[in-house]
């Protein structure tokens, strides 16, 4: 909580405080003193929301005894988003149940991902980690089983985008097309660290740790992978120019946990191998200069390596402007995406796929009903073939 940055306010000084659930005494002095201190509670209330730390923000100003310090006008708005929290997380876990027991049924092994393994673990399934969807991950040669018994009982599924992707599906994105069901999305994910010879996924999968979720089994990841698979998720959002403050809490609430854990030597060989040992660096330089996590001497020294002096600018920015910013490198983001999917010929698909996409994805894309105005569109899609070759 490095407050000597004068292009920092206070407000977002205090939120990054506030991002985490260890404190010590001269951290909840600072809060304490910059909940007195700052001028624009209206902004400060609207970034909890933004960066989707509403619930976190209300626990730890709670627990700190602090809340009261709050004009109670905002006081009640972080206390309305913290048991809205709960209740919806009450009813994430209400429909994970459902989804284990469908799948548990068929022997299929489910591994929790982001917030649903983060809430259950590190936030101590107490309603702080704010989700929108259900993120698992299962072994690659189980999806078509997966999504079939799924659909089966009831799970709708979003459209594929294009005929193209229909053979190539389980390569076209981060996870397979959403699953929906009585206002649940669910996500399924089959790789985390993509490459060639990369077998840090299967590792995820079967050094998953058990537990329980109310009557049903489910596997939480290791927390030195679950760390890193999030520094990498994290990327992929500021690759597209949007960031929260609930991403980087994960981190700091993980490190708080499961320090021993993650900060073994073990985390660079495997931080190399799955391609984002700069990433990494780049991640933990914020760690420890804008939280004040001490890491060991050896991690200090990789951290230097790779030191990367535009990385704290970045993330200053998205404290800003968490969402809504136009991608600064549309093409080397796309280039990531393709260049993800292997084989020359999936990626050949995948861009057809893109280019010609279904009409039905064209008139959800160009807001219009008439087949005929959405054909029109369709040589604006040969943009893509411009983003993939831009600098």
């Amino acid at each position: 909580m490095n407050n000597n940055r004068s292009h920092i306010r206070d407000e977002e000084i205090l939120l990054m405080g506030l991002c985490r659930l260890s404190f010590g005494a001269d951290l909840k002095t600072r809060i304490s003193r910059l909940l007195t201190s700052i001028s624009d509670y209206d902004y400060f209330i609207r970034l909890t929301g933004e960066h989707g730390v509403s619930a976190l923000v209300f626990h730890n100003l709670d627990a700190l005894g602090l809340i009261e310090k709050l004009p109670e006008k905002y006081a009640e708005i972080l206390r309305s988003s913290y048991h809205l929290n709960i209740s919806r997380n009450a009813f994430h876990l209400t429909a994970l149940e459902d989804i284990l027991a469908l799948l548990g049924k068929a022997g299929i092994k489910v591994v929790l991902l982001k917030g649903l393994a983060l809430e259950l673990t590190a936030y101590g399934n107490t309603g702080l980690r704010q989700m929108t969807d259900v993120d698992i991950l299962i072994e690659r040669h189980d999806y078509i089983r997966a999504r079939n018994i799924l659909m089966q009982n009831g799970y709708d599924t979003l459209p594929v985008k294009s005929g193209f992707h229909k053979s190539i599906i389980e390569w076209t994105g981060k996870h397979l097309p959403s699953l929906l069901k009585g206002g649940v999305s669910i996500d399924i994910h089959l790789e985390l660290f993509p490459g060639k010879k990369n077998q840090l996924t299967k590792k995820t999968i079967e050094t998953a740790t058990e537990i329980k979720v109310e009557r049903e089994k489910a596997f939480i990841p290791a927390p030195r992978l679950l760390f890193l698979y999030l520094v990498r998720h994290i990327y992929g959002h500021e690759l597209n120019s949007e960031s929260q403050l609930r991403l980087y809490a994960d981190l700091v609430v993980l490190s708080e946990k499961y320090r021993e854990e993650i900060f073994k030597y073990e985390l660079l060989d495997e931080a190399r191998a799955a391609g984002i040992s700069k990433i990494l660096a780049s991640k933990l330089e914020i760690l420890r200069d804008l939280w004040d996590l001490e890491l060991p001497d050896w991690l200090n020294e990789f951290v230097s390596r790779w030191f990367d002096p535009a990385s704290l600018n970045r993330f200053v920015f998205f404290i800003k402007s968490p969402k809504g910013n136009k991608p600064m490198n549309q093409g080397k983001a796309y280039r990531k995406m393709i260049g993800e999917i292997p084989g020359l010929h999936r990626k050949i698909l995948f861009l057809l796929g893109d280019i010609f996409p279904s009409v039905t994805f064209m008139k959800n894309r160009y807001r219009t009903s008439s087949t005929f105005k959405a054909i029109l569109y369709y040589p604006l899609r040969l943009g893509k073939l411009l983003r993939l070759l831009s600098k």
